[in-house]
C-alpha cells in the first residue's frame, strides 16, 4: 500500500497552493481530484484583490488587465461610481493558473492522481487509510495527515468529525470574449433582490474576458433563469450581441464565515471546505491563499515535531473575530428582500460619509492575518521560497 505524509483531497486553488508548499518542505504529498483536467468545470470567477497580488506569486500571464473602477447599481439601476488610485482587482485565467500551479506541485515532488474520487477514511494505529476510486477501481493509500480541500460540502470534513458549512449562496455565471469595452476595465455590481436575492449580480469586464453572473440564496431563486433574465436586461451597459460565449461556471459559496472547528490530529480543512470566504463580499481567493499557507506551515510543524500543540494555531475561532462585522452585515443583507428598502440603502450609500464605507468594502485591505511562512527553497528553484 502506498504511503504518504499528506493526502490532499481537491485540487482547486486551496489544494494546489497547500500541496506545492508542503512539497517544497520535502514532505511526500498525494494530491487527488475527481476531474481529469483542472482547466475544465471551473467554479470561481477568479477575482484577485490587490493584497493577494502583492503578497503571493500569481504569474502575470495568468491574470487579466488591472481594474480600478467599480460601478454599484441600485434596483432601479441608479449608479454610484467608485474609483481607486490603485490597481485593485485582476481577473484570473483560472484554468491556466491551475495548470501552472499543478506544474509547480509536480516539480516539488507532489504525486498527482486525477480522475479520482475520495470515498472514505479510517484510522489504523498511527496511520490514516484513505479509500479512493477511479472509475470502478478502488485503491487504498495510507497517510499521516489528511487535508480536505473538497469544497463547500466537504465529505472529508464529515469523515474527520470537523465542522460543516451550514450557510451558502449559489452562484452561476457565463464567461464571454469579444465584448466591446467602453472606458476602462470595470467591475459592475447590481443590488437587486428580484435577480440576486441576498447577494448581487455582477459583470467583471477587463477588456479580455467578460464574466456575467448572479448569486443568491438557493431557496429564494432559480439561478439559471435569473442569469438569463439578468443578461437580457443589460442593454446599454454591455453589448453581448457579437460576444462569443465560453464556459458556464457555478457552484455553492459558503457565507457563514470561517468555521470554528477546522482541524484535529487526523486532518484539517482549507478553502471553501473551511468556510474561508468573506461573509459579506463572498470573495474567497485571498483567504484561500492565506489559510492554505498557514495550513502548510502548521502541518509541517506538526508532522516534524509530533507535537499536537502545533495544531492550535489552526483554529477558526482565531479568525472569526476578523469577520464579526461582516457576519452581522451578511445576516442583515439576507433579510432585505424588498427593492424599495435596497433602493433607500443605495441612496444612503451615495452620501459622502457612507460612500467612504462603500469604498472600504470594495477597496479595503482587511482579510485573514498575514502569515509568516518560510520554506526551504526547492532544489530546482533559483529564488528562495517561491517557485517561478
Amino acid at each position: 500500500m502506498e504511503n504518504y505524509d499528506v493526502v490532499i483531497i481537491g485540487a482547486g486553488l486551496a489544494g494546489l497552493h497547500c500541496a506545492r508548499l508542503l512539497g517544497k518542505r520535502r514532505l511526500s504529498v498525494l494530491l487527488v481530484d475527481r476531474k481529469e483536467a483542472l482547466d475544465v468545470s471551473i467554479h470561481t470567477t477568479g477575482i484577485f484583490v490587490r493584497r493577494t497580488l502583492e503578497d503571493f506569486d500569481i504569474p502575470d500571464d495568468c491574470l487579466g488587465p488591472p481594474v480600478r473602477h467599480v460601478t454599484l447599481y441600485s434596483p432601479s439601476r441608479r449608479r454610484m461610481e467608485l474609483v481607486s488610485p490603485h490597481d485593485e482587482f485582476r481577473v484570473g485565467k483560472m484554468g491556466r493558473l491551475y495548470s501552472r500551479y499543478l506544474d509547480h506541485c509536480l516539480r516539488a515532488g507532489v504525486a498527482w492522481l486525477p480522475g479520482t474520487r475520495y470515498v472514505e477514511q479510517s484510522r489504523v494505529n498511527n496511520q490514516i487509510e484513505v479509500r479512493l476510486e477511479n472509475g470502478h477501481t478502488s485503491r487504498w493509500v495510507t497517510t499521516r495527515y489528511l487535508v480536505g480541500a473538497d469544497g463547500a460540502n466537504s465529505r472529508v470534513a464529515r469523515d474527520l468529525g470537523l465542522e460543516l458549512n451550514r450557510e451558502w449562496i449559489v452562484g452561476v455565471e457565463d464567461v464571454f470574449t469579444g465584448v466591446p469595452l467602453e472606458g476602462p476595465p470595470r467591475l459592475h455590481c447590481f443590488l437587486d433582490p428580484s435577480v440576486a436575492p441576498g447577494y448581487l449580480a455582477w459583470i467583471a469586464h477587463d477588456g479580455e474576458e467578460t464574466h456575467v453572473g448572479v448569486g443568491g440564496y438557493a431557496r429564494m431563486f432559480e439561478p439559471v433563469q435569473a442569469l438569463e433574465n439578468f443578461k437580457a436586461s443589460l442593454r446599454g451597459i454591455i453589448d453581448l450581441r457579437n460576444a462569443k460565449q465560453g464556459e458556464r461556471r457555478g457552484g455553492r459559496i459558503p457565507v457563514g464565515g470561517v468555521l470554528r472547528n477546522i482541524a484535529n490530529q487526523q486532518g484539517l480543512l482549507i478553502g471553501d471546505a473551511a468556510g474561508a470566504v468573506s461573509p459579506l463580499t463572498a470573495g474567497g481567493l485571498d483567504p484561500c491563499m492565506r489559510l492554505s499557507s498557514l495550513a502548510a506551515k502548521v502541518i509541517g510543524e506538526y508532522l516534524e515535531s509530533g507535537n499536537a500543540e502545533a495544531l492550535a494555531a489552526y483554529s477558526g475561532e482565531l479568525f472569526r473575530a476578523r469577520f464579526a462585522s461582516r457576519l452581522w452585515m451578511r445576516r442583515l443583507i439576507s433579510t432585505v428582500r424588498h427593492p424599495a428598502l435596497l433602493e433607500m440603502t443605495c441612496a444612503i450609500l451615495r452620501l459622502p460619509f457612507f460612500k467612504s464605507f462603500a469604498r472600504h468594502v470594495f477597496f479595503g485591505r482587511g482579510s485573514f492575518p498575514d502569515v509568516d511562512v518560510k520554506f526551504a527553497p526547492h532544489p530546482k528553484c533559483e529564488t528562495t521560497g517561491v517557485l517561478p
